[in-house]
């Protein structure tokens, strides 16, 4: 296991890929009028040991490419608007369904020491293969929750891969040596935040089928509370309660979201909440490195990510810029919660295409 991952990293590892298609189906039909003057084309991708990525595409071949990474629980088509928006100003952008997500190869399954195959090697080793299997040397990248971890671990590992990132969200913090991420969040919310209650395989994945797949979605795209996430091991509330969508989603987003994790289940999702403790085993030789890629970071003022405890000292005091040296600007936006990229579309493209425009 260790060794295919590491094979992709180091960019060893043959890709194979099928001819884009278009796709004209639920996610166009959801993704709006726009859909008819930009094509979002498909295909599937062979990558880190043998795994399948579906990707979306969308732009002119041989622009310069934006990879763009979702986190959970999301898909390729949170990006649909940024999409349309880097297509138009001349940029091919190019959105996988992660490992264990949507379309794509989830690896393990749901059997018990899955979540192995989910650590942040894993997961770039895709993402390198993905970029050989596409003909691509180096990329802009964006990326969103854990996404951006991902991404993070990506400028990390190879930053020879990696022409500029905005992150949004969630912000790179050093691993620390001293304690494992999931003991270091239960000593600080408890059992019952969300994270912790993700650990054991199966309980999370008993609640969510009692709620039903668009109530599970529902709940996670309209949090809006500026604090922790707790799931109560006494119930995340019932499959009859009334839980409005803001106005950025759409029944027709929901419904394509829903078609898909209802074919997949969950766990490939919280497979990578489940692999934290081990990434952070495997990652020891990188304490106390730096990210020495140029970086964006966006974030919205009533995030949950943004109100951990420590992080506006760490992203607006120093430390942020001393393990992201190239930290170019931090932009926080007003009155915007999580899934920052859905809500604010037309800001959040605007600033990614400003910012990648730089190093044109």
């Amino acid at each position: 296991m260790v060794v295919a991952c590491l094979r992709g990293l180091c960019g060893c590892l043959p890709a194979f890929s099928d001819e884009p298609k278009p796709e004209k189906d639920m996610a166009a039909d959801a993704a709006g009028d726009d859909q008819t003057t930009t094509t979002i084309t498909h295909r599937t991708v062979e990558v880190n040991g043998g795994v399948r990525l579906h990707v979306a595409e969308a732009g002119p071949a041989g622009a310069p490419t934006v990879l763009l990474l979702h986190g959970f629980p999301e898909l390729w088509y949170t990006w649909r608007h940024q999409m349309r928006a880097l297509a138009a100003a001349g940029y091919r952008a190019v959105a996988p369904d992660m490992r264990g997500y949507g379309d794509s190869d989830a690896p393990g399954g749901g059997a018990a020491g899955s979540e192995q195959e989910y650590t942040a090697l894993h997961v770039v080793g895709d993402l390198v293969a993905l970029l050989d299997a596409l003909g691509e040397k180096r990329v802009f990248v964006a990326a969103h929750d854990w996404g951006a971890l991902t991404a993070w671990s990506l400028c990390l590992f190879r930053p020879d891969r990696v022409r500029a990132l905005v992150a949004l969200s969630v912000a790179y913090t050093p691993r620390s040596a001293a304690r494992k991420p999931v003991e270091g969040l239960r000593a600080l919310y408890g059992d019952d935040y969300y994270i912790c209650r993700i650990q054991e395989p199966g309980a999370i994945e008993a609640e969510f089928a009692r709620l039903g797949t668009e109530q599970v979605l529902r709940k996670f795209l309209s949090y809006r509370t500026p604090g922790p996430l707790f799931i109560p091991k006494t119930g995340w509330g019932s499959q009859d309660d009334e839980v409005p969508l803001p106005s950025w989603v759409t029944e027709e987003d929901i419904k394509y979201y829903a078609s898909k994790f209802d074919k997949t289940g969950f766990t490939g999702g919280l497979n990578y909440y489940r692999a934290l403790n081990k990434t952070w085993e495997l990652t020891s030789p990188w304490t106390g490195a730096e990210i020495k890629v140029p970086v964006k970071f966006i974030i919205g003022d009533l995030d949950l990510t943004y109100h951990t405890p420590g992080i506006q000292d760490f992203i607006h005091k120093g430390g942020f810029k001393k393990f992201v040296p190239l930290l170019d600007d931090v932009v926080v936006m007003k009155d915007v919660g999580h899934f920052i990229n859905e809500e604010k579309p037309n800001e959040v493209s605007d600033h990614i295409i400003s910012f990648i425009k730089k190093f044109n």
